[in-house]
């Protein structure tokens, strides 16, 4: 029981950090959209659909309804911003700040994916047990 709880804060935590993030991209849209790859067209669209699916996930989190589908998701949406941004982003800047600032966004993007991994393979075990 202990454990259970423990998780499920654990997992409340992360699903508020996703919400804080899902709002700022919709507070903030402009502030994101310099991460937005110039060869996706509609740029502000990604912006918004990235806030949309960030807060969702943080709701399916909260509500333990579609948890593993969630985390999955979350994780390949995380996977991929390492890939083609955080990456790109630390090998093409110049700048050590910049630099510092891709490699520190790739390790956090790759955390909280580790994480959602975690949540999405262990929901099914997680339901049973909380009934």
């Amino acid at each position: 029981m202990k454990h259970l709880t423990i998780s499920r804060i654990a997992i409340c935590l992360l699903a508020i950090v996703m919400i804080v993030f899902g709002i700022l991209h919709f507070l903030k849209p402009d502030n994101m959209l310099v991460y937005v790859p110039l060869y996706l067209p509609e740029g502000i669209m990604w912006v918004y659909f990235v806030g949309i699916a960030f807060i969702l996930a943080a709701l399916s989190f909260i509500l333990n309804r579609y948890v593993s589908l969630a985390g999955y998701v979350l994780a390949l949406l995380l996977v991929l911003f390492v890939l083609l941004i955080h990456i790109p982003n630390y090998l093409n800047s110049g700048d050590p700040i910049l630099r510092e600032t891709a490699l520190v966004n790739a390790l956090k993007d790759i955390a909280l994916a580790a994480f959602a991994m975690y949540i999405a393979s262990t929901a099914r075990h997680q339901r049973l047990t909380a009934q």
